[in-house]
């Protein structure tokens, strides 16, 4: 669905069909197969040594899921740092929710109306709002939060989310 996509990037943000592909395009493609052809090597537990003193004992670190994982994305590359951070959480074994940004809002509308068709509903949800809708989804206290965006709405974010210890990842 590239041309839908560069339409969208086009019209929120009057980037070219070469530059939507080359920024958030590709990028997003090449994200999603890597995980896919890694993603059996990543699940599998990672034998670490131990010292002689716990013999005949081991040790692994196993990957688990956090659980729900919001991701909040910006306006810039709306489509790039919205699917991206959902292709490693997924990966990961999470569901997501992906609150798009309201500043780019015909990808915001094509992100939740393309997702549904490609990932399953019930793992991936698309959430559209404004800012009081970002506060709300915080309100409800995910197992982690994403957000790329300004330092001083990095804070709100920050804020919000430590009303329910939330961890936060912030690109800023």
């Amino acid at each position: 669905r590239e041309e839908e996509i560069a339409a969208a990037i086009a019209e929120d943000l009057r980037r070219d069909p070469f530059g939507a592909w080359l920024g958030e395009i590709a990028g997003t493609a090449a994200e999603a197969s890597h995980a896919r052809k890694s993603l059996r090597r990543w699940m599998f537990p990672k034998i670490k040594p131990i010292p002689l003193t716990q013999m005949p004992g081991f040790a692994s670190v196993r990957p688990e899921p956090l659980g729900t994982v919001l991701v909040i994305g910006p306006w810039n590359y709306p489509i790039y740092l919205s699917l991206s951070p959902l292709v490693a959480a997924v990966a990961a074994g999470n569901t997501v929710v992906i609150k798009p940004s309201e500043l780019a809002p015909a990808c915001s509308a094509l992100l939740a109306e393309l997702l549904p068709q490609y990932v399953d509903p019930d793992a991936v949800a698309v959430v559209e709002g404004d800012a009081t809708t970002t506060q709300a989804l915080l309100a409800q206290g995910f197992d982690h939060a994403l957000f790329t965006g300004g330092t001083e709405i990095g804070r709100k974010i920050m804020a919000a989310a430590a009303e329910h210890l939330t961890p936060v990842t912030l690109e800023l």
